[in-house]
């Protein structure tokens, strides 16, 4: 029900305010000093705060070039805030939100063998060891962004009471999520964990999504969400398996290589610098290692003590794999860079020049990080085109890490079915449609630039010739009865293994150097 606005002039200086509940049968009065109206067992009896004492986060961004912010000058930190100090001092808060819940619950309860956290909520009358009906004061819909600070230009508060009836099940959830949020507010004054702010704003975004979301929709989140891990770790899976067994690099990007490793570096940066959580932390560090961990397999490194530095430190010689620099991949790699690189520093310039005018940071350090991330987020595509660009000019994509693109391919599915289902930022929407696009493009060119049977392996012999010399063998065995056993078998069967093995690892295209090979073992 609506309450009259009412005057609380000390809450201005930091004061606190309590509600007081009694419900009683009828007839009877909550005044002890009724005389028989009154009755301690027919009075039920519960208090709660209703103001709050929260910490504002303090505003440190400002425009770089004019020095000015949209901040209320009350949360913007100036050149005497100390640089650790990220929350003003708690003040405190007000929400004109209360439900009052009278629990329908008949449970047959004894007095002391009510589970946590219920027992703090069920109270006994002693001498007939019956408990009070339990009242439950509720705010737990009360989103933390609505609580507004008491000041001089809140005179007047507003509160709504509302009173309704709530079943055993809803209670014991709500008596759960007010244990747990208290024992971790009990954690964080002795740990190292994140500020209760950071968790009230989880919590937060956890409540939005069951006010706003369609429970069946709810649902399908978490399951696919599940799905999106598994792909994931799938994708990484078979990410170092192909790079872990691939020999040859003939057909492959390398500067993509070293570019992925810059990108997941200003990735994990980015993330770091703005506290996300420890999941996605750990994702991003994990890619990023993984990616340095490609370079030993791209580059020979080796280290030679004949010629040492100042005659105390090895020399080391890095230099491209044998099988990139002698075959046409390299020349297709350098063109491929260099004509993307006539589209990449035009649009970085504009977009730093956009960033830099219209947008705040912290600093220079978090504008490079910021500018960096929503460039790559924005215009990564560019950079997944070397490797297209390869694929048409070998007219293959066989050496391709197809599995791990399937799965990543997945995953960017079910990131575009949240990116227009669940509010988030338009970068993050802008980079799934770019994968997407890139993707398909893959397919296109899996599709136009099918298996040759033709083409020869590393043995320098083809399918059409395993399939010749196979039919050779089945009609030797039904000519003698026996299967003939030779190194000429041993070896074809190899060939064979190698040829029909539908991993990526083992898919070579008839190449210029493949053509060397086979014409090399032609001439033995």
């Amino acid at each position: 029900m609506p309450g009259s606005p009412t005057e609380f002039p000390k809450l201005m200086f930091n004061g606190s305010l309590y509600i007081h509940v009694y419900l009683v049968k009828p007839g009877f009065s909550p005044d002890p000093n009724a005389g028989n109206k009154y009755s301690l067992r027919y009075t039920v009896y519960k208090s709660k705060m209703l103001t709050r004492y929260k910490r504002r986060r303090l505003s440190r961004t400002t425009n770089l070039i004019t020095g000015h912010t949209d901040s209320h000058p009350d949360l913007t930190a100036n050149s005497s805030t100390p640089s650790g100090v990220q929350y003003l001092p708690p003040v405190t808060h007000w929400h004109p939100n209360l439900t009052i819940n009278l629990v329908d619950d008949q449970s047959p309860w004894v007095k002391g063998s009510v589970p946590m956290p219920l027992d703090q909520f069920i109270e006994f009358y002693s001498p007939t060891n019956e408990y009070y009906p339990v009242v439950y004061l509720n705010d737990y819909w009360n989103l933390n962004e609505d609580y507004k600070p008491v000041n001089e230009t809140t005179p007047v508060l507003p509160i709504r009471i509302t009173f309704s009836p709530l079943s055993l099940f809803k209670w014991q959830l709500y008596a759960a999520q007010t244990a747990k949020k208290t024992w971790f507010n009990q954690m964080i004054v002795t740990s190292v964990l994140q500020p209760e702010n950071e968790n009230d704003e989880e919590q937060d975004a956890i409540k939005k999504a069951l006010i706003e979301t369609n429970p069946w929709l709810l649902v399908i989140t978490v399951v696919v969400s599940i799905v999106h891990s598994v792909f994931e770790l799938l994708a990484f899976k078979n990410d170092i398996q192909f790079w872990k067994t691939r020999e040859s690099l003939e057909g492959l990007s390398v500067r993509s290589v070293f570019f992925n490793v810059f990108q997941s570096f200003i990735v994990v940066l980015y993330v770091l610098d703005n506290d996300t959580n420890f999941v996605i932390k750990l994702s991003v560090v994990l890619g990023l290692l993984i990616e340095v961990w490609k370079i030993k397999k791209v580059l020979s490194i080796k280290v030679s003590y004949d010629s040492l530095i100042f005659n105390a430190f090895p020399r080391i010689h890095v230099e491209y794999q044998s099988s990139y620099v002698e075959s046409d991949t390299k020349k297709y790699d350098q063109m491929a860079f260099r004509y993307l690189s006539w589209m990449l520093f035009p649009l970085l310039t504009a977009y730093c020049g956009y960033s830099l005018i219209y947008e705040e940071h912290r600093g220079w350090y978090s504008w490079i990080l910021s500018v960096s991330y929503g460039f790559l987020l924005t215009f990564g595509f560019i950079m997944m085109t070397p490797q297209l660009f390869i694929n048409y000019k070998m007219k293959s994509v066989a050496h391709l890490p197809w599995r791990m693109l399937t799965y990543k391919a997945l995953n960017t599915f079910i990131d575009d079915l949240f990116a227009f289902v669940i509010r988030m930022p338009t970068l993050y929407r802008l980079g799934c449609l770019r994968d997407d696009v890139i993707f398909f493009i893959y397919l296109y060119q899996r599709w136009i630039y099918p298996m040759d049977p033709n083409r020869v392996n590393e043995f320098g012999v083809s399918k059409e010739m395993l399939d010749a010399q196979t039919k050779k063998k089945l009609e030797k065995v039904d000519a003698n009865g026996e299967l003939p056993s030779d190194d000429a078998a041993t070896h074809t069967s190899k060939s064979l293994s190698t040829l029909s093995n539908g991993d990526d690892n083992h898919q070579e295209e008839n190449t210029p150097s493949v053509r060397k090979r086979q014409s090399g073992f032609i001439k033995k």
